[in-house]
């Protein structure tokens, strides 16, 4: 009997509610940091078995799940989600559609268009070999339950170096951009789109801290190569 109340005194203070709300604070953390930590991971273990990812158009690629990626040395080959318009970066493992002629002011707009993939900003160009700034922005986002599949996309677009490459597939062609440049921003700076260009850049934009609207983390990428089907 007293081994018995005893049991049930302990059950009562485990499952007491300070206990209880510290369990739904860990588990919203778990939630809301899990993709950002998967994510690292990846990389970080990518990185150290220096795995090779390259773009494949012509076959079916041979790219697996993360683990079994992660699993093997062989290089990986990253089939485009579709090659009428998406982005593919093989470094941060990014391989998405493009939404073209987003607006950048109506958030019910943007925030419907980021759910199916990275928006295309509907007063910038197209890619072309002609002067022209092609201007994509993407979720760096924690809470994915609500923003979609794509929430996540570029969580780890501040990896990218000088010369890093950055793939746009526009109508079957392949246009190839190496970095330029990065920088942090004010949130209200429009500067990185409305910027005068006089050769054919790619600017991609997210949020910065991830999940927040306080700064803008902008890329920009000139264009090396473009490769005709």
């Amino acid at each position: 009997m007293y081994n018995v109340s005893m049991q049930k005194k302990k059950t009562k203070r485990i499952f007491n509610l300070p206990n209880i709300l510290i369990f739904v604070g860990i588990l919203f953390l778990l939630l809301s940091f899990g993709p950002l930590i998967y994510q690292e991971i990846w990389y970080f273990v990518k990185d150290l078995k220096d795995q090779e990812y390259f773009v494949e158009t012509n076959g079916e690629g041979t790219e697996g799940s993360v683990f079994a990626n992660l699993l093997t040395s062989t290089p990986v080959r990253i089939k485009p989600v579709n090659e009428d318009f998406s982005i593919v970066i093989e470094k941060i493992g990014v391989n998405a559609p493009i939404v073209a002629d987003v607006s950048v002011t109506d958030e019910k707009a943007y925030r419907d268009a980021l759910k199916n993939g990275v928006a295309h900003a509907i007063s910038s160009d197209y890619p072309t070999t002609a002067p022209s700034n092609v201007y994509l922005f993407a979720h760096a986002s924690l809470n994915f339950w609500d923003l979609g599949k794509y929430a996540t996309v570029f969580n780890l677009l501040r990896k990218l170096e000088l010369k890093d490459k950055i793939n746009i597939f526009y109508k079957g062609d392949r246009y190839v951009y190496e970095v330029v440049n990065k920088e942090v921003v004010k949130g209200w700076n429009t500067n990185s789109i409305t910027r005068p260009v006089i050769e054919p850049i790619l600017t991609l934009q997210t949020c910065d801290p991830p999940g927040t609207t306080i700064n803008r983390f902008v890329v920009t990428a000139k264009l090396v190569e473009k490769i005709e089907k």
